[in-house]
């Protein structure tokens, strides 16, 4: 299923960074009529992009929360693999369940760290110096390279910290198969930023609706 319309994917998006929204505040965000968002909701239903609640308690007309499902999760991560004209997902996948087979499960544990390592250290080299911000904003380039739909922004407590977040995992597929990449890549932030402290916030796997990582300076 591919996606052919821009509206359609902006609401995608919408969803994909707010978690619940109704027509009318989809409506406000892309500066078109309800009507339309409504239309256009139909059809991402009908498609099972996206799933509906409805708010108890209102009087009059029904009112309705929508989010993306997993489905329509998964045709942005297409969507924009497409666009950027990435590898293949499948292929990292295979790869590692090659290397796991013929090393086992803690030799391969050894092989994932230091793979995680090493692309902290490469994120360090690319991002170079600079303030905190500047480097984030490095760094958020990068993953959108790689197929996240990241930012960051400042925190008014702690001090001079940032959340960095992600609203979709260009390597789920990976992390299904290999649940610890999860735990190495909030290593890789922490060995990428060695001059902060990285603590996670929100969680995919815990069925939230993005990752955050609070980036704070360690001085």
């Amino acid at each position: 299923m591919t996606l052919t319309s821009d509206t359609k994917q902006d609401i995608l998006h919408c969803l994909l960074r707010d978690g619940h929204l109704s027509a009318q505040e989809l409506a406000a965000q892309l500066a078109i009529s309800p009507q339309a968002v409504r239309r256009h909701l139909k059809d991402l239903e009908a498609e099972q992009l996206v799933t509906y609640k409805v708010l108890s308690g209102t009087v009059g007309r029904p009112q309705y929360r929508y989010t993306i499902s997993e489905a329509g999760r998964e045709e942005l991560r297409q969507l924009q693999l497409r666009q950027q004209a990435t590898h293949p997902k499948g292929f990292a996948l295979e790869l590692l369940e090659s290397v796991a087979a013929t090393l086992g499960p803690e030799q391969m544990q050894d092989v994932l760290q230091a793979a995680w390592q090493r692309k902290a250290l490469a994120y360090r080299e690319q991002m170079g110096s600079g303030t905190l911000a500047e480097r984030l904003a490095r760094l958020v380039a990068l993953r959108q390279q790689e197929g996240y739909m990241a930012e960051f922004y400042p925190v008014s407590e702690p001090k001079g910290a940032y959340l960095l977040t992600e609203y979709n995992c260009a390597i789920s597929a990976v992390a299904q198969s290999f649940p610890t990449v999860c735990h190495h890549e909030l290593e890789m932030f922490a060995i990428a930023l060695g001059d902060c402290a990285v603590e996670r916030t929100h969680w995919l796997v815990d069925g939230e609706h993005r990752c955050g990582y609070l980036i704070r300076p360690l001085k």
